[in-house]
């Protein structure tokens, strides 16, 4: 039998609305839905059904912050990258095992890192994990001094007092590319790099040792790039009109890489037939079966572990290693990258 609205224009039912739907007291109500003693098995179960016709939920919230806490964890992420979707499926994991719940915030075009962090701050999160952070060292050591907050993939030097930072050992994974292009044969290898963005220094410098050990310092190339598709199409474009053209392209990461991809195939360019394309993350972009994305993988897992992990033993009084955190990332080999001509 479908449920009779009980709740005027579209309003949360509450408990008293559950208490006029069963015929019983608001009190009576309250001790069924906190699973408390007091309440018959048939009169909790006619309270129960009650509450399912009108579409009542506890606000679990609000109970929290009863209680003097809320056990939110507030995550900062940005709207338009791959890999920041796939950490916060990896922290929604992390978290809820360890009884604390997440509020998202995010950074997007019109809407700044500070907006987002204040978004959390108003909702009483009790701790900050930032994915990514562009936001000065000096700002991030103010939030430091109000809540525990972690930062995830972005180095800082000099270190934060206060903050736990999180890691992929970025420098190591543009060293692993090189490594595996040189091994299929590879001497002329570009890399699009990332700009500003965090992890784009240490993987321009991964790839600067790397082709240096390698003795194919001549080759180093680094064209400018940056985060999205359009950036990495942009610096494709250039390598398609580049003579000699490098036979391989390490890309800032997989979104850039996707944007190399495209312009290749609509250039008549193909890949890895005349150039190999590696990108960076293995976000579920790259695992596309028609991207088949040979890219440097981030252990997403291990990082959303670590980051909860930090977050919740800051506020627990729990005792944790000093210093950063710092993952080795592994390299995914897929279809994009094959011996050279």
């Amino acid at each position: 039998m479908p449920a009779t609205p009980a709740v005027p224009n579209g309003k949360r039912p509450t408990l008293a609305d559950v208490a006029s739907r069963a015929g019983v007291s608001t009190a009576l109500v309250s001790i069924v839905m906190r699973g408390a003693k007091g309440a018959g098995e048939a009169t909790r179960e006619r309270v129960l059904q009650a509450a399912r016709e009108i579409g009542y939920r506890p606000d679990a919230r609000a109970r929290l912050l009863r209680s003097h806490r809320s056990h939110l964890l507030g995550v900062q992420f940005g709207l338009q990258h791959p890999f920041h979707s796939d950490l916060v499926e990896g922290i929604y994991a992390a978290a809820e095992p360890a009884g604390y719940q997440i509020a998202l915030s995010a950074v997007a075009a019109g809407r700044g890192e500070q907006r987002a962090v204040e978004t959390l701050l108003d909702d009483r999160c009790e701790a900050l994990i930032l994915l990514g952070p562009q936001a000065p060292a000096a700002r991030l050591a103010e939030l430091a001094g109000q809540l525990p907050v972690v930062s995830v993939a972005r180095r800082l030097r000099p270190s934060v007092p206060g903050l736990e930072v999180v890691r992929t050992a970025d420098d190591e994974g543009a060293r692993q590319a090189v490594a595996h292009l040189v091994a299929l044969g590879h001497r002329d290898i570009a890399h699009i790099d990332g700009g500003r963005a965090p992890g784009a220094a240490d993987r321009r410098r991964g790839y600067r040792t790397a082709m240096n050990r390698h003795g194919l310092g001549e080759y180093i190339r680094i064209l400018p790039g940056g985060l999205t598709e359009e950036e990495g199409a942009e610096a494709a474009r250039t390598l398609s009109a580049t003579r000699p053209r490098p036979t391989a392209v390490l890309a800032f990461n997989d979104r850039c890489a996707t944007g190399v991809l495209d312009l290749f195939l609509r250039s008549g360019v193909a890949v890895p037939g005349d150039i190999s394309v590696v990108g960076f993350d293995d976000s579920h972009l790259a695992r596309l079966a028609h991207i088949d994305l040979t890219t440097v993988g981030q252990d997403i897992a291990r990082l959303a572990g670590l980051a909860v992990g930090r977050a919740v033993a800051r506020l627990e009084g729990a005792e944790i290693p000093a210093g950063e955190q710092v993952i080795t990332p592994r390299l995914v080999v897929r279809g994009t990258s094959a011996p050279p001509r």
